[in-house]
């Protein structure tokens, strides 16, 4: 790649970022108009939040026997078996449950949106809201941000009880570990505000992160079937790359 191709690559990346920036913007000023939509939003949390629970269940309930079996198996070669509930709780309360969640979400609602808006702006009934005086904006971004925001923490704590309940059905149903010494030892070492706390943090950033950017990529796609199906799959790897860098620069302060 020559040096010219370089610089347009690099100045298109950040004019898109720019775009994205302003995009957040609009959306945050339509937020105190969007309340008059209350019915609207709480469809939207309905939509994005009850009807992901299925697969955020299922997911957790695997994760969490994997890391009960991997753990156990790593932790024994010390010693250490009764740390299996703070270690596994750990990791999902500050890493795995977040993430995970929020790439889960990004693959079920973040789609959903794209498509939803994409078609919305394809067959220009966006256009019908602004020539009726509807602001688009604060009728169908903002609900859909606002509620990925209050989906996202809930989604992510299910996530960690099954994770947590995996784990647990693992270590002690299966491998025999004390069922009193795995509760114990996690609730006297995990801490509600320092590693609950910022898990519950980093998924509402991450919710509001994937829906904008399905937001996004659905209200600036191509008016084609063509230009929605790009504009769906732009939502997956855009917002999976956000979360993983919003992840180590949210853990580089918390921490």
């Amino acid at each position: 790649m020559s040096d010219a191709n370089r610089t347009n690559v690099v100045g298109d990346g950040l004019a898109e970022v720019g775009r994205i920036g302003l995009f957040l913007v609009a959306v945050i000023a339509a937020i105190p108009r969007s309340l008059r939509y209350l019915r609207e939003t709480v469809r939207q949390i309905f939509f994005v939040g009850a009807m992901s629970l299925v697969i955020v269940m299922t997911c957790g309930l695997f994760i969490g026997l994997v890391l009960g079996l991997q753990l156990y198996d790593v932790l024994s070669r010390f010693g250490g078996t009764a740390s299996l509930g703070t270690v596994v709780s750990l990791a999902l309360y500050r890493e795995l449950g977040p993430v995970v969640t929020a790439l889960l979400f990004a693959g079920r609602a973040g789609t959903s949106i794209t498509a939803e808006i994409g078609l919305m702006r394809a067959t220009d009934q966006l256009s019908a809201m602004e020539m009726m005086a509807v602001d688009p904006m604060s009728y169908v971004v903002a609900p859909r941000f606002i509620a990925g925001v209050i989906a996202m923490p809930l989604l992510a704590c299910i996530f960690n009880a099954l994770a947590i309940f995996g784990a647990h059905a693992v270590g002690v149903t299966w491998l025999g570990l004390d069922n009193g010494t795995f509760w114990s030892n996690m609730t006297s070492n995990v801490d509600v505000w320092t590693d609950v706390m910022n898990g519950v943090y980093k998924s509402m950033v991450f919710g509001g992160i994937v829906t904008l950017m399905a937001s996004y990529q659905g209200y600036t796609t191509a008016p084609t079937s063509e230009g929605v199906a790009h504009a769906t799959t732009r939502t997956v790897v855009f917002s999976s790359i956000a979360t993983l860098a919003l992840d180590f620069v949210m853990t580089a302060f918390l921490m």
